[in-house]
């Protein structure tokens, strides 16, 4: 991609009391994506999203959005920021179109930006009711709304699905998918479900402990994992032989000898010196990993998601 990054931080790190948080994380968020931020709970998701909206103070490192110095442009770069950290702030007491009013005032904007935010998260029919009465879908919504309020050119989600039903998940998904197209927002959202950010993400970053572990597009994930090739036959030992005389290099899994991956041409000869040593193929299968298995290799299996 050849546009500048319209957000980027170079070895960003948080320190608490000795441990890192955040440990040297550099990221590059394009114009137009939906930048998928993915990790388990308490990896140093939202400890980086405070921390590129300055509400934390980074231990080492800096920050850049718009190509500008957060430190030092940091009015004029929240001036283009919308942003959703942890759970919606709001006026229990006040209705949806209240809060947004209030919204309206500190950010200075029109009276229609208030109506059009309202139809884009769907809340036009429930602006008069109080935001205490407000389902946690409504209540999702109207913090997206209110960080919408000024059609900023960058949106900060932090797990903007958490606690939300199935269908709310929906709503919010299909609502984050629209803004890169429809209004020229780029997003950035924290989630610690491959499964949302696999159906919303353009890109993806992972980080796991503190650490970015992994930067770039699903498709580039996927690219990473190297299919094995398992054949099974009737004696592994005696196959396993056979091809080490011809230069492989097999595991034997059980009943079945396990390469990595192989050309499909390199898959029909070892067939074919199995099948001339009189030693029959039962069957080959190729095995490559999913997602979420990759994520958790990433991750490591014995974290909880």
């Amino acid at each position: 991609m050849t546009s500048s990054p319209i957000v980027e931080t170079y070895n960003l790190s948080k320190t608490y009391n000795g441990t890192h948080r955040v440990n040297q994380v550099n990221l590059a968020v394009h114009p137009g994506q939906i930048f998928g931020f993915l990790g388990p709970n308490g990896a140093g998701k939202t400890t980086t999203l405070k921390m590129l909206l300055g509400l934390i103070k980074p231990t080492g490192g800096k920050v850049k959005v718009f190509g500008k110095d957060l430190d030092n442009h940091r009015p004029s770069i929240l001036n283009q920021t919308g942003s959703l950290i942890e759970s919606p702030s709001y006026y229990g007491h006040l209705t949806g179109l209240e809060n947004l009013k209030v919204m309206q005032r500190l950010r200075s904007v029109p009276n229609k930006n208030i109506d059009e935010v309202l139809r884009i998260v769907r809340l036009e029919n429930h602006k008069h009711k109080k935001a205490d009465q407000y389902s946690l879908g409504m209540k999702q919504r109207l913090g997206i709304a209110m960080a919408l309020l000024a059609f900023p050119s960058l949106l900060i989600l932090d797990e903007p699905t958490n606690g939300l039903d199935p269908a709310g998940i929906g709503e919010i998904r299909e609502l984050i998918k629209s803004l890169p197209g429809h209004y020229g927002i780029t997003v950035v959202l924290s989630s610690h479900l491959l499964s949302e950010i696999e159906q919303i993400a353009t890109s993806v970053g992972i980080i796991n402990d503190g650490k970015l572990l992994f930067q770039g597009t699903m498709q580039n994930l996927q690219a990473s994992n190297k299919a094995t090739i398992r054949f099974k036959t009737t004696d592994a030992t005696r196959a396993e032989k056979i091809l080490l005389t011809q230069g492989y290099s097999p595991k034997i899994q059980g009943e079945q000898l396990v390469f990595t991956h192989l050309p499909d041409e390199e898959v029909s000869r070892i067939n074919r010196v199995m099948v001339e040593q009189d030693l029959p193929v039962i069957r080959i299968e190729e095995h490559k990993k999913s997602l979420e298995d990759i994520f958790l290799d990433l991750t490591g299996r014995e974290r909880s998601l």
